[in-house]
């Protein structure tokens, strides 16, 4: 008899990543892993089942609704799991709100509440609600659970949730919530397992992947982090500005008569590297071009990331550790190495040769700040809260 599934969906602005968890007596253990990505034509399936991995091209469109891809992705993933098995569905949803402070059984109440906040992540909010909708219509009687980015980041105090605006906006929920929640969840843990003396220590760790943010971190909890009100905030991103003038949105609408619409696609999709650099939102490619417009736009990026390392090193007091996670994060030296060179001030000090190869800690010895690289698992996070909950 083969064990119960246990399959995650982690919907990013043009991918869906898929994890596939088998359910014992010690919880759930990954089994494989999946993405859907919708950036070409037509779709790409990508599998990952222990040492194989599997890339395929889906005859079904991408349209309103998902029902048919996901549909074509089950019966792709049934020629190596048994898909009949599958006993729950756990969801990344990235905003919560006030409404959701940790996970959450899945209804029509709920889906109402985070269609709600549709407005405020309006790249990622869709597209979870649309594979909840879609695996409602698929698996009628599947339970399914949603993990929400906000809810990380709920204990923040007064002053680090609030603008200065009215009173009475901030009690509309005009405040700032925070973002990759998840992320930070599993970092926090795994630096505890991995590096028991950091436990309790003042960390600040950057999530650097297509979406961008950093935490600070005290025992583990969060206390303060770059995003706010949206996903826009904070540093520069691949295609999103990060933090901007509120002024010069007033100049768009006022003096260049944009939309509301057009406003949205110049701060969500055309700003960032892209916008900066005029050749790409991947850093990678602008690592290996000789463009100065790809210099400067990294040089910005990196002069961000390292500015709201020592914010948040103020909002916690002190700073012992910083953690590099996500794509960006774990796998680009050059990049750390840039951010890590305007820290020097704060007593943190890499060791190239760690750097060069990813090692786990990055750091010298005589470093007074420590420095550690450490691979996020956002899937991991839904599958044990969607456990927790069922």
């Amino acid at each position: 008899m083969t064990a119960p599934l246990l399959l995650t969906f982690n919907a990013g602005s043009s991918t869906v990543k898929i994890g596939l968890f088998e359910l014992g007596p010690s919880g759930a253990e990954r089994i494989g892993k999946g993405v859907i990505d919708f950036r070409e034509e037509p779709l790409r399936f990508s599998l990952v089942e222990g040492p194989d991995r599997f890339d395929i091209a889906l005859e079904a469109v991408a349209g309103e609704e998902l029902d048919a891809v996901l549909a074509e992705a089950f019966r792709r993933l049934s020629w190596h799991f048994d898909i009949d098995g599958v006993a729950a569905a756990g969801h990344r949803i990235v905003h919560g709100g006030d409404h959701f402070t940790g996970p959450a059984r899945i209804d029509d109440g709920a889906i109402a509440a985070m269609e709600a906040l549709t407005s405020r992540a309006p790249l990622h909010q869709p597209q979870g609600i649309r594979l909840i909708r879609a695996i409602r219509r698929l698996r009628p009687g599947l339970p399914q659970t949603a993990s929400f980015d906000t809810a990380f980041h709920r204990g923040h105090a007064d002053v680090v949730r609030r603008f200065a605006i009215p009173r009475a906006l901030h009690d509309e929920g005009v405040k700032r919530y925070g973002f990759h929640g998840l992320s930070y969840r599993f970092i926090a843990g795994e630096l505890a397992r991995r590096e028991p003396a950091f436990a309790e220590a003042k960390v600040v760790v950057a999530h650097l992947g297509s979406g961008a943010s950093l935490c600070a971190l005290e025992a583990g909890v969060s206390r303060d982090t770059s995003m706010g009100f949206s996903a826009l905030d904070g540093i520069p991103m691949a295609t999103r500005c990060g933090a901007l003038d509120p002024g010069v949105l007033l100049h768009l609408l006022a003096g260049k008569n944009y939309g509301a619409k057009e406003l949205e696609n110049l701060l969500y999709r055309q700003s960032g590297l892209l916008g900066v650099s005029g050749i790409s939102a991947d850093s990678r490619d602008l690592l290996e071009s000789g463009r100065p417009e790809a210099k400067q736009a990294l040089d910005l990026f990196t002069f961000r990331i390292a500015g709201e390392v020592a914010r948040l090193a103020t909002t916690l007091g002190g700073l012992d550790a910083v953690v590099f996670t996500a794509g960006i994060g774990e796998h680009q030296p050059a990049i750390r190495a840039a951010v890590a060179a305007r820290l020097g001030w704060l007593g943190l000090a890499l060791d190239e040769a760690a750097n060069a190869a990813d090692a786990p800690r990055i750091s010298r010895s005589e470093s007074r700040v420590a420095a550690f690289v450490v691979a996020t698992d956002e899937e991991r996070v839904i599958a044990d809260e969607a456990l927790s909950l069922l």
